[in-house]
């Protein structure tokens, strides 16, 4: 039996501006860095994990060999079909330059052409998960991603996700590579290091950044 334990990337430097980063690479910010560092700590607790996957993107992929050093595990495993979704003319941009250029959208939930959509993110999504499961020792594996990411797979599983913070994640049960269902959510940091979202997500267009 394989658990997943999905979880979001440290705070990056765009996050801090409140920027949508969509597959743009900014890397964490300090304190991003402390936060993944910090993690360690709860995640030993819950979990004993035998891999770690990360997004290619810097700011997950940081993440995850910050983790896998504490745990004194190998290197990481980097999969580009883990990365954020593409957000197209919105990446780089602050929820009020998406306002001015695109007005009423936000409010609207509506996205430009070149946002990618939940089916095409979900079909790569689910073959890097699988590609985890199928590569990994069972046991409990961690996966950097991004926020768009696992909020897109928890409403595919029939969730209503909240807003997921830096360092906070999703259990998936795995039966097999192509079969998952959802376990419970997890914050890896205490209340004092939580950076909630506070913008736009690149999960629905209406909150920043993965």
């Amino acid at each position: 039996m394989t658990r997943l334990l999905l979880v979001r990337h440290g705070e990056s430097t765009w996050n801090a501006a409140s920027r949508w980063q969509g597959q743009a690479d900014p890397p964490l910010s300090s304190f991003g860095e402390r936060q993944a560092e910090d993690a360690t700590v709860r995640l030993s607790q819950i979990a004993t994990i035998v891999a770690v996957w990360t997004s290619d993107l810097v700011r997950a992929r940081r993440t995850g060999e910050l983790i896998a050093e504490r745990l004194g595990l190998g290197g990481v495993r980097a999969e580009s079909r883990l990365r954020e979704r593409d957000v197209g003319s919105w990446s780089g941009l602050t929820r009020v330059e998406i306002e001015e250029r695109w007005p009423g959208y936000l409010a609207a939930h509506r996205s430009p052409p070149d946002f990618e959509s939940d089916d095409a993110l979900l079909a790569r999504a689910w073959a890097g998960l699988a590609a985890a499961v199928d590569g990994s020792a069972p046991g409990d594996v961690l996966v950097v991603t991004h926020g768009g990411v696992v909020r897109t797979i928890e409403r595919s599983l029939g969730a209503t996700p909240e807003r997921l913070p830096n360092l906070g994640g999703r259990w998936l049960n795995a039966a097999s590579s192509s079969d998952f269902t959802l376990g419970d959510r997890v914050v890896l940091l205490e209340p004092d290091e939580v950076t909630a979202p506070g913008g736009p997500s690149e999960q629905d267009p209406v909150s920043p950044t993965g």
